[in-house]
C-alpha cells in the first residue's frame, strides 16, 4: 500500500463516521499529513456546519503550511451555507491536495481543482475514488438525478416468506439482524412502508440504536386507510410521519402524488422526497410496495435478511409480491453482491 491510499483510507474511515448525518451534503473526511506524519483530521458533521477540510486544517493549525491535504471529495468553490473550501486551503497554506473523487455535482465539478492549481496548489485526483463514491452513492444520485437513493431491505425465511399465512412475521430473523437494522435507519433519511405493514405490523419505524437523528417515517397509502391509533404516531415528536396518497386531504403531513391506476405513482412520490431532501430512503415492507418499486426500477440496493426457517404456503407472504414476470429473461439481474453472516441470519446485500 502506497503513503497516498493509506492517508486516504484515513480520510475514507472519518468520512464514514457522516453517513446519513450530512444530507443532504456528503459525507466527507480529511487528512492534513507534513512529513508522513498526520497534524489534522476532520469530517463533515451535519449540514451547515464546517466542511472537513475546514476542520481538519482548524485541527493542524500553523502546521497545516506547506503540508498535504487528502480529502475524500474534492473541495468546494461556491459559497452555500458555509464559505468555499478552496479559499480555507489556499489561506492556510497547503501546497498539494489530494482528493479521492471529483464533486458530481455540477456547481462545483472539477472547478474546486482548477481554483487550486491557479493558485499554486498541486493536484491529485483518484486516489481510492471507487472507494470513496461508494460512501456517498445516495448523494451522487440526488446530486445528479434529483431522486433519492432507495433501498429496500426485507427480512425473509429461507423460502422467501415475510409473514405466515394469518400475516405472522414477529418474529422472522434474530435480535441482532434486528439491531444492525435499527442502524441502518439511522443512516437514512426516510423509512418508507406500504399501508398494510403498518396495519399488521403497526411497527414504531424509529432507530433505536441512534442518540440522535431519526428517520422521517413515510406510509404509502393510496386509500387512507391508516389507523389513527398506530403506533408510529405515538412517536410523532421523535421525527415527522407522512402519509403519501393520491387523494387531496386538509390532514397535515400528506404528501399528494400522482395516481398510477389508482396507486400512488412512486416515481412521483420519491422526486417529490427529493425536493424535501430526503436523498436516501430505505423501504421496509410490505411485498406490494416492493414489487411496485420493482416493476418501476425505482431500487438501487436490496438488503435480503434471511433467517433459517421454512414458513410454507401458497398464500404466506412473499418479499416481492405483484404480478411478477413470465419469463426468466425479465428477472431483474443484481450486481456486487455482499454476504454477511449474523448469529442465526445472513444478509445478503446486492446493487441493481
Amino acid at each position: 500500500m502506497s503513503s497516498d491510499e493509506k492517508f486516504m483510507r484515513l480520510a475514507l474511515s472519518l468520512a464514514r463516521r457522516a453517513e446519513g448525518l450530512t444530507n443532504p451534503n456528503p459525507a466527507v473526511g480529511a487528512v492534513i499529513v507534513k512529513n508522513g506524519k498526520v497534524v489534522g483530521k476532520g469530517y463533515h458533521k451535519r449540514c451547515g456546519l464546517p466542511h472537513a477540510e475546514v476542520n481538519a486544517i482548524k485541527d493542524a493549525g500553523a502546521k497545516a503550511k506547506d503540508a498535504t491535504l487528502y480529502v475524500t471529495l474534492e473541495p468546494c468553490d461556491h459559497f452555500g451555507r458555509t464559505p468555499p473550501c478552496t479559499e480555507a486551503v489556499i489561506a492556510a497554506g497547503i501546497k498539494k491536495v489530494i482528493v479521492a473523487m471529483k464533486d458530481p455535482n455540477p456547481i462545483t465539478n472539477g472547478k474546486g481543482l482548477k481554483k487550486l492549481k491557479q493558485h499554486g496548489v498541486a493536484v491529485v485526483s483518484g486516489i481510492l475514488e471507487n472507494e470513496a463514491a461508494s460512501i456517498n452513492k445516495p448523494f451522487v444520485k440526488f446530486i445528479t438525478t434529483g431522486m433519492p437513493y432507495v433501498t429496500v431491505k426485507m427480512a425473509e425465511s429461507l423460502d422467501g416468506k415475510i409473514a405466515t399465512r394469518s400475516g405472522d412475521s414477529k418474529w422472522i430473523t434474530g435480535d441482532d439482524s434486528r439491531r444492525y437494522v435499527h442502524g441502518l435507519r439511522a443512516k437514512s433519511d426516510a423509512v418508507m412502508v406500504g399501508v398494510n405493514t403498518v396495519i399488521k405490523d403497526d411497527p414504531a419505524l424509529i432507530s433505536r440504536v441512534s442518540k440522535g437523528k431519526q428517520p422521517v417515517r413515510i406510509i404509502v397509502d393510496s386509500a387512507l386507510k391508516t389507523p389513527r391509533n398506530a403506533r408510529v404516531f405515538s412517536f410523532s415528536g421523535v421525527s415527522p410521519v407522512y402519509i403519501a396518497t393520491t387523494k387531496k386531504t386538509k390532514t397535515h403531513n400528506i404528501i399528494t402524488a400522482k395516481s398510477d391506476h389508482g396507486k400512488v405513482d412512486l416515481k412521483d412520490l420519491l422526486k417529490k422526497l427529493g425536493r424535501m431532501g430526503l436523498i436516501h430512503v430505505m423501504v421496509e415492507g410490505g411485498g406490494e410496495l416492493a414489487a411496485g418499486l420493482v416493476e418501476k426500477k425505482l431500487v438501487d440496493k436490496f438488503l435480503f435478511f434471511i433467517a433459517p426457517k421454512i414458513i410454507g404456503g401458497r398464500d404466506a407472504v412473499t418479499s416481492v409480491e405483484g404480478r411478477g414476470i413470465s419469463r426468466m429473461s425479465q428477472a431483474l439481474v443484481l450486481n456486487n453482491l455482499k454476504i454477511r453472516k449474523f448469529k442465526k441470519d445472513i444478509l445478503i446485500e446486492a446493487e441493481v
